[in-house]
């Protein structure tokens, strides 16, 4: 919608055609303001007489309704403005696209170029799909751009209290119910490492939220990723939407495969006369071929291992930890991990002859561990939830490596070595 005004703005003669059907948080954004917006809500009669055709958000014709006798028309000039790195089966005159977390970023490029004034109410508009694209300026695609964008949207009026009272997830009885029943259909596997959740299900009708219900089924089933399948049988379709946080599983990749789109960490496609289970098969094929592009613990950990027996004393654990200048190590007995000991165990030990004392007596027995397979983004999560500065690596219960805060946060702010 934020889109769709700025194009209005761009493009005075065009008529603004909202799409269908609309999402719960613009149905009552324009309850309330729709006289201040010159949107057409249904087909136009004289669309079949359009030379023009401005897309935005999109470069698909599959994400156009009522579009098909346009998609037919010759010499139709096409403008398409699209944050989506992939391109899509629109065959532009024109094309604005680059990777940045919203569309309206892109085109507030424009609106400024041109020295457009927004009204304070637009202003609003362009900053609640701009938070609403990027998470709230948090989602992974989210650039420098975008957050200065913000702060120019806020400078000519943007009102903050309006996105907070339009920006709530329409979560109902309805949506209650679809979660309930995916909770009660739930698959889960693990998937190169990563743990995966898919729930498919029949529904009746339009229900909205669908997204949100996804997001909140991956959050109860605690998985790197979910996918919910929803079938419609009275028109043989299904929707497919996908919600995750693992960089190494491109969920807008995925969909893209399957005919939709979205980004790294969400997607959706729409499927037509198809088998669920064959689409589940297809999701597990996707998700296992999908592990190569990104960096895994596996590239980031130290080995071979220093590790120490479960009868070392501790005065010789503390005199290894520091000739190896680090602040943990691994208790292994028989090739099996049976512990961690750190700096911090040391706060236990109240006289010195409890120096004497066997590693085993103080070490932490509960050992957090990681799979060579995970992302950086899972092993950071994990360190900051049990608040531990260290991780052994294993692989088919052997401990092949150790990752720690410092190789995370490396990891994170570019430092690798070349």
């Amino acid at each position: 919608m934020a889109s769709l005004t700025a194009a209005s703005l761009l493009y005075p003669d065009a008529t603004p055609l909202l799409p269908t059907p609309i999402n719960p948080n613009v149905k009552a954004f324009l309850s309330l303001h729709k006289d201040l917006f010159p949107f057409v809500e249904k087909k136009a009669s004289y669309i079949e007489d359009a030379n023009r055709l401005i897309v935005v958000d999109t470069a698909d014709w599959e994400r156009l309704a009522n579009m098909a006798v346009l998609r037919k028309k010759r010499n139709l000039e096409i403008f398409v403005w699209d944050h989506h790195t992939q391109p899509g089966n629109i065959e532009a005159s024109w094309t604005c696209r680059e990777p940045v977390g919203a569309n309206i970023t892109l085109m507030m490029r424009s609106i400024k170029a041109e020295k457009i004034k927004l009204t304070p109410i637009q202003a609003t508009l362009f900053l609640a799909g701009l938070y609403e694209d990027t998470g709230q300026l948090t989602f992974p695609g989210t650039t420098a751009e975008d957050a200065y964008t913000a702060g120019a949207l806020l400078e000519q009026g943007g009102d903050l209290a309006i996105l907070t009272k339009f920006l709530r997830p329409a979560y109902g009885e309805k949506q209650k119910d679809i979660l309930f029943k995916m909770l009660q259909n739930a698959r889960r596997e693990k998937i190169n490492g990563h743990s995966i959740s898919i729930s498919k299900l029949s529904i009746d009708g339009h229900v909205g939220g669908l997204a949100l219900v996804v997001n909140m089924y991956r959050d109860i089933m605690n998985v790197d990723v979910a996918f919910g399948i929803f079938c419609k049988p009275e028109d043989d379709g299904c929707m497919v939407i996908g919600r995750g946080d693992v960089e190494s599983l491109n969920i807008g990749s995925m969909m893209r495969t399957l005919g939709g789109g979205g980004h790294p960490g969400a997607g959706s496609a729409m499927l037509r006369q198809v088998n669920p289970d064959a689409v589940v098969e297809t999701l597990v094929e996707l998700a296992s071929g999908n592990q190569q592009s990104s960096v895994q613990i596996s590239d980031l950990m130290s080995f071979p291992v220093h590790t120490i027996s479960p009868g070392t004393s501790m005065d010789e654990a503390e005199r290894r930890m520091r000739v190896k200048g680090c602040t943990g190590l691994p208790v292994v007995d028989g090739g099996r991990l049976v512990g961690m000991i750190s700096r911090r165990d040391f706060q236990k030990i109240r006289r010195e002859n409890q120096l004497k004392s066997p590693v085993k007596a103080y070490m932490q027995r509960s050992v957090q561990t990681i799979e060579p397979g995970k992302s950086p983004l899972q092993a950071a999560k994990t360190m900051t939830r049990r608040d531990i500065g260290r991780l052994p690596v294993v692989d088919n219960g052997q401990l092949i490596g150790i990752v720690t805060r410092s190789d995370v946060m490396c990891y994170f702010y570019d430092l690798l070595p070349e």
